[in-house]
Formats: C-alpha cells, structure tokens, sequence
C-alpha cells in the first residue's frame, strides 16, 4: 500500500467548479491563505461588499473624516465566516502589527494597515476584505476530490492588477482552462 503525504494548497488559488450549488461560493475565486491538517483558509477575491474602505474607517475612527481616495477603495466579502473580521493581503515587504507572512504576501489583521493605506503610506498592492472561508479538516480535500475545485498556484498579478470580474476567469485560463466550456454537471470517468 502506498502512503502518500497530503499535498496542501497554501498560496494557491481555488477556482469554484460551474456546477457549484453552495451560493457564497458559485463563481468564487478564494486565495488560501492556510491549508494544513487542521483545515482551511481562504479569503474570496473576486465579490465586492458594497462597502468602500471609507465606510470602514468611518467605524475604526469616526472623528476624522474620510478623503476621496478612501471611497474609492473597494472592499471585498472574503467568506461567510466572521464577516466583521478585516483581513488586508500585501507584498510580503510590508509589516503591520499583526502581520502573518505567506511568502510571496503578507496578511494583516490588524487596523494599523487601513490607516496606512488611507494615510497613503500603506502597501500600494492591497486587497482587502471583510470575513473569511473556512474548512475543517480533511472537508477541503472531500471537496477537491468531489471536483468542486480546481486548484492553481496563487499569482500576485491575478490579485492586484486584475479588475476583480476578470481574476476568476484569468485563474482558469493560467491552467488552460475556458470556464465557459466546461459542464455544469458532475461526473467521474
């Protein structure tokens, strides 16, 4: 019998299947930001939360108002799970107080990175979002093997220089994958 080592995902993009019933994942672009024996995490990159980095602030610290630029910031829903929770992915560079390095990036919990980024002093590559996904362990893999997912490594670009409607589909297409022509209906050979 062969033993294998599980082969986890961290930094790697999951790229919701067509036929995806769950809806706070159909059409979901999710950056893992952890995957181990214990389970999963990831922040969706691709759904706006209608609230701009502006409205956000206007929470943190009510007695300063907020500049144009912050409106302009979009947020994004990154899961279902604790959606009052902020997460900001960066270049690796760039330290905050709660910062937890991936690697190629970095993601900071804390608030002192929104008010860089406000200020104008913050990482100029920024994403961020409120609220998180999450797996228990092994329930990822279950997924993975039910062909829920695709998987590719995780490529910067993707995240910060893409608008977010085109980063699912250019996920895809880094695999040689046309989403479009793929079925809704799941099968194994």
């Amino acid at each position: 019998m062969n033993a294998t080592s599980p082969s986890y995902l961290k930094h790697h993009f999951l790229i919701a299947m067509p036929h995806m019933a769950d809806p706070n994942f159909a059409q979901a672009l999710i950056y893992l930001v952890e995957h181990n024996r214990d389970g999963a995490m990831g922040l969706i990159v691709n759904r706006p939360s209608g609230l701009n980095l502006a409205d956000i602030l206007e929470q943190l610290r009510p007695d300063q108002p907020g500049d144009a630029s912050s409106q302009q910031l979009t947020t994004f829903s990154g899961g279902p799970v604790q959606t009052d929770r902020g997460f900001v992915l960066h270049p690796a560079d760039a330290q905050f107080q709660a910062t937890l390095d991936l690697g190629p990036l970095g993601v900071t919990t804390s608030q002192d990175v929104l008010f860089a980024i406000a200020d104008g002093y913050g990482p100029k590559q920024h994403f961020i979002a409120l609220g998180y996904a999450g797996w228990e362990p092994g329930q990822l893999e279950a997924e993975l093997a039910e062909n829920a997912w695709l998987s590719c490594p995780a490529q910067p670009e993707i995240l910060f220089d893409l608008p977010y409607g085109q980063r699912l589909n250019a996920a895809a297409a880094s695999l040689g994958v046309d989403l479009k022509l793929l079925s809704s209906q799941v099968g194994h050979a």
